[in-house]
């Protein structure tokens, strides 16, 4: 197992790096088409300085990939960050540069998706949610199926735990701040759903599901 930062990982980092600083300039221009809106007719935010004209936000097809790309502080794009490099150059070693690299995104799309089910279904409101951590938690996810039996521990409660304990106990976490709603403001289904889609793709590639792939993952 390498920790190292790989080619995909490290452009994954310079992206996410590059378009928060982006959005300390063009904030508001892209929050209204990156950031992931709930499905629905679009809603009224404003009138264009310039025209007067009425600007209009709702969701779009491309936002369930852009989303993950922004983040709405620097606590929060250090976290995702850190999280990135530390879990996704054993990952990107061991799936490899193109599988790493539809892992993450289809993560990614799995936690846009299961957090518009969410809110289309059972929360409501209407608000922007953005930032990686849909597909960092598939790659948490990845690390305890793959290194079931590595120490990890948190920096707030640090006993060393075997991954695969760590990442059970985080999504059982993140169920219950979901369900209860503890934890305002945070996209905990989002979280949910990419490890959930993690474990189905990990899954299939290891050849555990009906439907086969043509190259099973040996680990």
């Amino acid at each position: 197992m390498q920790f190292d930062l790989p080619p995909v990982t490290r452009a994954l980092l310079i992206a996410n790096i590059a378009i928060y600083i982006l959005q300390q300039f063009f904030a508001p221009s892209m929050m209204i088409w990156g950031a992931l809106w709930p499905v629905g007719p679009a809603h009224l935010a404003g009138y264009d300085v310039a025209t007067g004209a009425p600007v209009m936000v709702g969701f779009h097809v491309w936002q369930v990939v852009t989303y993950a790309f922004m983040h709405g502080s620097i606590t929060h794009i250090a976290f995702n960050m850190f999280a990135l490099w530390m879990f996704g150059g054993p990952i990107e070693h061991l799936l490899g540069a193109r599988h790493y690299t539809f892992y993450y995104f289809f993560c990614a799309i799995v936690a846009a998706l299961a957090h518009l089910a969410v809110v289309h279904w059972f929360t409501g409101g209407f608000y922007p949610t953005i930032g990686a951590s849909g597909a960092i938690f598939g790659l948490l996810l990845a690390f305890g199926v793959m290194y079931p039996h590595v120490k990890m521990f948190l920096i707030f409660f640090p006993i060393p735990m075997p991954a695969w304990v760590f990442v059970i106990g985080y999504i059982l976490l993140e169920l219950f701040l979901g369900i209860t709603g503890t934890q305002a403001g945070v996209a905990h289904f989002a979280h949910l759903g990419g490890a959930v889609g993690g474990y189905v793709l990990l899954q299939y590639w290891r050849g555990r599901l009906p439907v086969k792939p043509r190259r099973i993952l040996t680990r």
